[in-house]
């Protein structure tokens, strides 16, 4: 479980995509480590600046009026110390992070991060003598044993706005409106927006669709008098068809595999997706693809209110000396969950979740059903 030692001095660092709400955390960690005599560092752009060794000082005048900042005052990347990119190669730069950790006499590294820094802090942990301490930070939702990471609220809530807004141009214009949305393996928060949005279809990675229910929902709607429809659609989306190639070993055809070579950009799912019903329905259809301002602005109140319960959870641990743990949202409380049960899991929308029910009822389309 986890590790009990006396904590004087902690590091902070963001790893990975930024999102609303970095600065709350790194804000909460650092003010309620000094309510308990805690020391913090604060280590710039993610694992490299370990690396590196490029930190600030985080005392009560750098983390003032941070609270509602969006992005991240340390800044971030996505460098993994096993495998960072020096120069014009690839090196493990596992001991020298750990040297560094060391010379900075960091009792405890504090990670704020999705999977992926769930993984790089406890390969750190793991590889030497060095406390890790993660909070679980994404917009895609997928962090497992916490019930919600922050970011998502404050993604959910611009993405649901952009659904919002394209209504008015899709009734203007009578089309089908179709909405790209973050998420590669994780449906979380197409599916949310896109419940909380009104759309009439939603496509998540858990759920592979078929473009001909699609295409027939669409066409039925047209019949029943509604003159336009909007899609929500996940970045990571696949149909049926992809679906069963993939379990039969089927590779990449040569133009792909061709385009790939020359560095041609191929057409993207989201434009497959618009192209493809037009040409089934006979309705004019138009790509919205919202991109990374999922990831910006400021972060909402219940994101700084998450963020704040997280950060100040997280001091009071490592007063008490809890370390190599996360600290997961369980209910109504914040509690660690042990950091090696966490890395390398991903949380999927399990098909029997309470939101698809929800969804059907309403009678979305799924792409699985009519």
């Amino acid at each position: 479980m986890a590790a009990k030692t006396k904590i004087k001095s902690i590091g902070i660092l963001t790893s990975g995509g930024d999102c609303p709400g970095l600065n709350a955390a790194i804000r909460a960690v650092a003010k309620s480590a000094m309510h308990y005599g805690i020391k913090s560092i604060g280590i710039l752009d993610g694992f490299r600046g370990l690396v590196e060794n490029r930190t600030i000082p985080l005392g009560d005048m750098e983390v003032s009026g941070i609270l509602t900042r969006g992005g991240t005052i340390l800044g971030t990347s996505r460098d993994k110390p096993r495998k960072m990119k020096m120069g014009d190669k690839k090196m493990d730069m596992t001991d020298v992070a750990l040297a560094n950790a060391a010379k900075m006499q960091i009792d405890c590294l504090v990670c704020l991060g999705g999977n992926g820094t769930q993984k790089n802090a406890l390969h750190l942990q793991e590889a030497g003598d060095l406390n890790v301490l993660t909070l679980p930070k994404t917009i895609d939702n997928d962090v497992a044993r916490t019930d919600i990471s922050f970011g998502f609220d404050t993604a959910m809530s611009i993405a649901t706005e952009a659904i919002d807004r394209l209504h008015t141009t899709a009734t203007s214009h009578h089309r089908i409106m179709v909405c790209e949305l973050m998420g590669h393996d994780a449906g979380w928060l197409a599916l949310g927006a896109g419940i909380a949005g009104g759309a009439d279809v939603i496509l998540i990675p858990e759920i592979p669709y078929d473009l001909n229910i699609v295409a027939e929902h669409l066409i039925n709607r047209r019949h029943s008098g509604k003159r336009f429809s909007i899609i929500a659609v996940a970045e990571g989306t696949k149909s049926k068809e992809e679906i069963a190639d993939l379990k039969g070993g089927k590779k990449k055809g040569k133009s792909a595999d061709q385009n790939a070579k020359k560095n041609i950009p191929e057409e993207s799912r989201v434009n497959i997706i618009a192209r493809q019903l037009q040409e089934m329905t006979g309705i004019e259809a138009r790509v919205t693809s919202l991109g990374h301002v999922q990831r910006g602005g400021v972060p909402s109140s219940t994101d700084r209110l998450l963020c704040t319960r997280l950060g100040t959870r997280a001091g009071q641990l490592l007063s008490e000396g809890t370390c190599n743990v996360m600290v997961s949202v369980r209910g109504p409380k914040c509690s660690p969950v042990p950091l090696k049960d966490v890395a390398g899991i991903k949380k999927i929308v399990p098909i029997d979740h309470p939101w698809i029910a929800t969804a059907r009822y309403v009678e979305t389309c799924l792409g699985d059903e009519l």
